[in-house]
């Protein structure tokens, strides 16, 4: 079975069964995703981490799907109805919806009606009037009265024989199938306001009556109606017949019930008792398990969506370019509490803090100026991190005038503060800073991630970092799973200064455990740096695999071996001295020579242990040994005099940086304390499906102010320079802009147009949504 789940997940990546089997033999056998992408890459046939993610998630799910399967295989059999039609129905699904439909009849549940109707001896009734509907049902029902059972009238009989048909078509897994497949495509989701909390949940106001397509449904849309009902604003249903005029009561999942079983009405005797069991199975079962199901699939589908904006937006943040191992000096703004004040040197070692009050109400303006420039000028700073939180553009224009009074050579950057109050306060922190003020604290996480973003990130929980959307209303444990991935992906794609790395970011380095991590820190400071690779050896508990697994990733920069400090993991090194001894070079004189690297064959150098994707890296690694993959360092300017929402105008152009990306556009920190919304539709000229393909989180961007709500703290922005405030700018949307005529029902259509109008809008006025998102981020 291990090889059938091996072919299914093939065919999904559309690669070879064989990358895939041996891929997952790879993983079975302990090996790590990043070790597998990197130093696999001829066993694998070049799978990347993406991939390899995508695989391991999928053969979770078909594995469990294997286990349960067995286990329901088995529960019908100790049953004795196990058929060889159903044990290939069971064995050929791939899905747990289908199989969970197929052990319906079988699954041991609480006694019944249709099981109490059976056993008073009912069964017969409702077989021939179903099969025969020429029998008048009050007639043919008093020859199964069964005083003992409780039927002693015709009522009774037919309201039993009723429930055994209900029941038998709640349990029919192909007409399941067809239906879910019906509602899937047709089914609308519906939402109403709770009746008088129209006032308590504004927020949720757009979808006070709204109603679209269920498998349309945005993740963002999904996610902030589920939350609307969790908080008991809304209430959802499903609308089966959304194309069908209310006044008509029967349902088409009604006549679906009735083609599947080939039954025809007319004017036969039953004909009307046989239309009531359809309706009453319709209505009463499949329904209401069916919209449970659909809203739970909507569910999961939008947090999936959810779950990777989050993600991708975290990589972006993780992968954003380094300052570098320059001095800095942070300033985390604050007004009554005063500006926190830190200094670290360039491998980030604290050398100083302070506080200082500028600002009202305190005032100490050129006390404040004396301070900072004299830190600068003992400690050689060479950049000043801003947090940009509560009083940043106030404390960005104290620095940019002690710069200008003491012409000074540094360079000011706003820096993101988010997730820094969490690290301060955590038992991490605590550790790393026992003697300091948790406030300062704060300043020293601001000018750390300035130099190394990844490096000061990784000790933050991701959940606060704040780049989420509806991260709440997710699945805390997927998130998890999916966020430690990535931040593990980051790490290990950069690699790491095995004698500067602190143990939170350790980790993250493939192969390591938090106690792994801690006994690398804890023998570093006993013995000092690491001077060779083959030293990690003699930590306690690392052992062969372990070692194998985190070498690669960790770097030990002018070691006793070159290679030490490159991505060329120690297995490997025979290839590099092979090349060095067939071309008469020292190793060191190899690294950096590209016009001698550039001549090389990868081919000549391979062998039976070594294939030709591992010597091509290697031989690219030689060339730039160390390679940090992150972008080159760059900062925004926000724009002077403009500190505030009230400051800003329509029209103005300014730079900013994207602090988040969502389904439905980006939000742009522009120095006024409130991120505004570029709307999807105005990210370009061209049509855009996914913000990512224009934008991603730390990106430097021109906008276009174009709405400005200083009451609701709304800002509607535009990337398209050209486009002016006040008009529709909308870059045409096609079949995904619904006409206010195009819904079938007139009643909604106002409000429901209302709601698509606003999102396809560049403002950022659009919709709830925005609104409850900020407030998220906040």
């Amino acid at each position: 079975m291990s090889q059938t789940i091996c072919h299914v997940i093939a065919q999904e990546l559309n690669v070879r069964p064989e990358q895939v089997t041996a891929a997952v033999t790879l993983i079975d056998d302990g090996n790590t995703v990043p070790f597998i992408a990197r130093y696999r890459k001829e066993v694998t046939g070049g799978l990347d981490d993406t991939q390899l993610r995508t695989l391991d998630s999928r053969l979770s799910y078909l594995r469990e799907l294997e286990e349960r399967r067995q286990t329901i295989l088995k529960s019908i059999q100790d049953q004795g109805k196990l058929t060889a039609e159903l044990e290939q129905a069971i064995l050929s699904t791939d899905s747990k919806t289908r199989l969970e439909d197929l052990y319906l009849p079988y699954k041991p549940k609480r006694r019944t009606k249709g099981q109490i109707a059976i056993e008073a001896g009912l069964e017969p009734l409702a077989e021939t009037l179903w099969q025969d509907p020429s029998h008048q049902p009050e007639a043919l029902a008093e020859r199964y009265f069964n005083p003992d059972h409780g039927i002693n009238d015709a009522k009774s009989a037919l309201d039993g024989a009723r429930a055994i048909l209900m029941e038998r078509m709640a349990e029919d897994a192909d007409l399941l199938d067809k239906i879910r497949h019906y509602l899937t495509r047709n089914a609308e989701i519906c939402a109403r306001v709770v009746a008088g909390q129209e006032h308590a949940g504004e927020k949720f106001s757009d979808y006070f009556d709204h109603h679209e397509p269920i498998s349309k449904t945005p993740s963002h849309r999904a996610l902030a109606m589920l939350r609307g009902r969790n908080e008991g604003f809304l209430t959802l249903s499903l609308n089966a017949d959304p194309a069908q005029e209310e006044s008509v009561r029967q349902s088409y999942c009604e006549t679906l019930i009735a083609d599947h079983y080939k039954v025809t009405l007319s004017q036969a005797p039953a004909d009307n008792w046989r239309k009531q069991v359809i309706s009453f199975a319709w209505r009463i079962k499949i329904s209401m398990h069916m919209e449970t199901e659909l809203m739970s699939t909507m569910k999961e589908r939008a947090e999936i969506d959810a779950i990777e904006v989050f993600a991708t937006n975290l990589k972006d943040l993780l992968m954003a370019a380094p300052a570098g191992p320059r001095a800095t000096l942070a300033l985390d703004p604050g007004l009554r509490t005063g500006c926190k004040v830190a200094v670290v040197d360039s491998t980030g070692k604290v050398l100083a803090t302070d506080t200082i009050y500028p600002h009202a109400p305190q005032k100490q303006y050129d006390k404040a100026m004396h301070s900072v420039v004299a830190l600068i000028k003992r400690h050689q700073v060479d950049l000043i991190a801003i947090g940009n939180g509560t009083a940043s553009r106030e404390t960005d224009a104290f620095v940019a005038d002690l710069i200008q009074r003491d012409n000074l050579k540094v360079q000011k950057i706003m820096v993101s503060e988010a997730g820094a109050s969490v690290y301060s306060a955590s038992e991490l922190a605590a550790k790393e800073f026992p003697n300091m003020d948790v406030s300062l604290r704060g300043a020293v996480s601001i000018a750390r991630r300035l130099q190394d973003p990844l490096a000061e990130l990784v000790k933050i929980d991701p959940k606060s970092i704040g780049v989420g959307q509806y991260q709440h209303d997710v699945s805390q444990s997927h998130l998890a799973k999916r966020l430690d991935a990535v931040v593990e992906d980051c790490v290990n794609a950069v690699g790491v200064d095995v004698n500067t790395a602190s143990a939170a970011l350790l980790t993250r380095v493939a192969g390591l455990s938090t106690t792994l991590a801690q006994n690398i820190v804890n023998y570093r400071d006993e013995h000092g740096r690491f001077d060779a690779r083959s030293t990690l050896k003699k930590v306690p508990r690392l052992g062969p695999k372990a070692f194998e697994q985190c070498a690669g990733f960790l770097r030990i920069m002018d070691g006793k071996n070159p290679l030490d400090g490159s991505s060329v993991h120690p297995e490997a090194y025979p290839v590099v001295k092979a090349i060095a001894e067939q071309n008469q070079r020292d190793i060191r004189s190899l690294i950096g020579d590209s016009s001698f690297l550039h001549q090389l064959k990868a081919l000549d150098y391979t062998s039976a242990d070594f294939g030709l994707p591992t010597v091509t890296d290697i031989i690219k690694e030689l060339d730039k040994p160390g390679r940090d993959p992150r972008p080159e360092f760059k900062t925004a300017t926000f724009a002077e005099g403009i500190n505030e929402i009230k400051d800003l105008e329509p029209g103005m152009i300014l730079e900013g940086v994207v602090s988040n990306v969502a389904n439905f556009g980006a939000f742009v920190d522009i120095g006024v304390h409130q991120d505004g919304l570029v709307h999807v539709s105005s990210l370009s000229d061209r049509f855009v499906s996914d913000p990512r393909e224009v934008v991603k989180a730390g990106d430097i961007v021109k906008v276009k102010v174009m709405e400005v709500d200083v009451q609701r703290k709304r800002i509607g922005l535009s990337m398209r320079l050209n486009d002016e405030p006040g008009q529709d700018n909308r870059v045409q949307r096609g079949s995904q802009e619904r006409k206010p005529n195009a819904s079938p029902r007139s009643h909604h259509s106002n409000a429901s147009t209302r709601n698509r109008r606003d999102e396809s809008q560049g403002g950022a006025m659009s919709g709830a949504f925005a609104a409850a998102f900020a407030k998220a981020k906040k």
